[in-house]
């Protein structure tokens, strides 16, 4: 990763901040390296090197150019857990781009620092217990999502919230520990844990996941819709919890204020919705991320809690929380309150339909009218709000598996051959007289793909794929995406990683055609044995079924 100018580069070590209970920071300032020794605790508290993960971050100078590179000791060795070990991949692909951009950027953070609210050690000692514990369900996972992304997620916000509570006990002089309720729970590891740990509680989903069956009788799952309303109540818990809870995630605090005074509510927000449908922005000083945490803070505040905010130690980009354990006002305040509550959401949905000889079919499809419209209704049946939609049962496939196959292959075709004729194409000519080299093209941003392809083209891919980003992330084979860029996959590359030799003895080995051979002007980087797809029809195998792991 290169840093141009002449500015000078000082990467702040407050980035990398120990996400182990134990880790050694060996720095050599004058050579412009920090090597990171994670330091591993067993059970009986003796402390050695985790050799197999020692990484070094390395800082040099070239003329007008400072470069930082990321060296892994022992590559092949090197172990992910997905959230306190990173990938390789991340480490070389991702961290550089990041440092470079925290060592040259000055504004302050608008978060706040990870942890602030509960005891690192504690912490670090229960997540190292929790994630032994859980760890083999990522052997068994029957999802098609991430296993390591969503077990080491949900264990690390389960350690959050055990540790949150215990103190919570200690300081109330309580033993009982905490009842709770998890709206929205999707696969359900979260309450799983946190049950198997020995707080009562259960999920509500709108749609039943398939590990469901993997917990037992001692996980309480409930595949059901949540509407806010006065049937939507939990007055036997002590926590409300909403983990990218989407379209619930702004009833959180409504619900948990209602439901009793001593309930409290842990919000994990995520995707951004309002009261009913999708958050609009207002304030463009702000990122929409930080703009919606206020939001959510300020519905909290509304419904009468002091809340407080913290940054999760998770893999993921949205890891702020937002807690409210604590009331604005006494009991005996409730009445009142609760009438500000109603005019705040009621607050929310004042959105006038444009005027002009649209305007009332355009007031007939806002959800803020529909909502006004149904306030009597709303009010008659027990609902907070007629205006709000809770999921659809049925998740709907946002992929490009709902797309027809040649206009998938005809987007394909198009973007590689702008990567590889279009005038942001890089790719060096060999010296006269040596052997023609294999074009790779350049890269180019998403913006500038999607300038190309047309709004016809793009207005389809996100009307049944999600977007241009999706097919071409789809699109493995051909393209790589990173950083809001895209580019031509180098498979030469591919085969240096530790993953590649289990790719060409897999049951997936030739069982796909390989597009270079097919379409790229120079075939394929790779001969045909070390290919994992097939050079020509006769190479093609026939795929299996895969087969379903076998759960103990």
């Amino acid at each position: 990763m290169k840093i141009k100018g002449r500015q000078r580069i000082s990467v702040s070590l407050r980035g990398f901040r120990c996400r182990l209970q134990h880790r050694r920071l060996r720095g050599n300032v004058l050579n412009g390296a920090v090597t990171f020794l994670p330091l591993e605790e067993d059970d009986t508290g003796s402390v050695k090197v985790q050799t197999s993960n020692v990484y070094q971050i390395r800082l040099r100078r070239s003329e007008e150019e400072w470069f930082i590179s990321i060296l892994i000791f022992c590559p092949e060795r090197w172990h992910s857990d997905g959230s306190v070990y990173p990938t390789a991949a991340w480490l070389g692909g991702e961290l550089p781009a990041k440092l470079a951009r925290w060592a040259v950027e000055s504004k302050k953070s608008g978060f706040k620092s990870t942890l602030s609210l509960v005891s690192i050690l504690k912490y670090s000692r229960t997540y190292r217990m929790l994630k032994d514990k859980y760890k083999d369900l990522v052997k068994v996972w029957p999802e098609v999502t991430d296993p390591e992304k969503f077990v080491y997620e949900d264990v690390a916000i389960a350690t959050y919230l055990l540790i949150l509570w215990e103190e919570e006990r200690a300081e109330q002089g309580l033993t009982a520990k905490q009842a709770f309720v998890d709206l929205g729970c999707g696969n359900g590891l979260l309450v799983h844990i946190l049950s198997s740990e020995g707080h009562p509680g259960r999920g509500i989903d709108v749609r039943r996941r398939k590990i469901w069956d993997m917990y037992g009788p001692q996980t309480c799952l409930e595949e059901g819709a949540i509407t806010p309303g006065d049937k939507t109540l939990f007055p036997d818990v002590d926590w409300v919890i909403g983990n990218h809870s989407d379209e619930l995630t702004p009833w959180i605090p409504v619900i948990a204020a209602r439901s009793s005074y001593g309930c409290r509510f842990f919000v994990l927000p995520c995707c951004f919705f309002d009261f009913a449908g999708k958050y609009a922005r207002r304030q463009s000083g702000k990122t929409q991320y930080r703009e919606y945490l206020d939001f959510v803070a300020e519905v909290g505040l509304a419904c009468g809690f002091c809340v407080e905010e913290d940054c999760l130690r998770i893999p993921s980009t949205k890891r702020v929380c937002l807690i409210g354990r604590r009331r604005t006002y006494p009991p005996a305040g409730e009445a009142a309150v609760d009438e500000r509550r109603t005019r705040y959401i009621s607050s929310r949905q004042r959105c006038p339909a444009p005027p002009g000889p649209r305007a009332t079919a355009a007031r007939e499809d806002h959800p803020a009218a529909r909502a006004a419209e149904g306030g009597a209704e709303a009010r008659d049946t027990g609902l907070w709000l007629s205006g709000f939609h809770p999921r659809e049962k049925a998740e709907r496939v946002r992929n490009c598996a709902a797309l027809p196959r040649d206009f998938v292959d005809q987007v394909v075709l198009q973007v590689a051959r702008l990567l590889l004729g279009g005038e942001q194409s890089h790719a060096e000519s060999p010296p006269s007289g040596s052997p023609k080299a294999w074009n790779q093209g350049g890269s180019l941003s998403l913006a500038e793909v999607a300038g190309e392809l047309g709004p016809g083209t793009l207005q389809r891919l996100r009307r049944e794929c999600g977007g241009l980003q999706t097919l071409l992330r789809g699109s493995h084979q051909v393209f790589e995406v990173l950083n809001g860029r895209v580019r031509i996959r180098d498979w030469r590359q591919e085969q240096q990683r530790p993953e590649a030799k289990r790719r060409l003895c897999s049951e997936a080995f030739k069982t796909r055609a390989c597009w270079f051979f097919s379409h790229h002007p120079d075939g394929c980087a790779l001969p045909a044995d070390r290919c994992p797809f097939a050079h020509g029809p006769e190479e093609l195998r026939p795929a299996r079924a895969p087969r379903r792991k076998q759960v103990p």
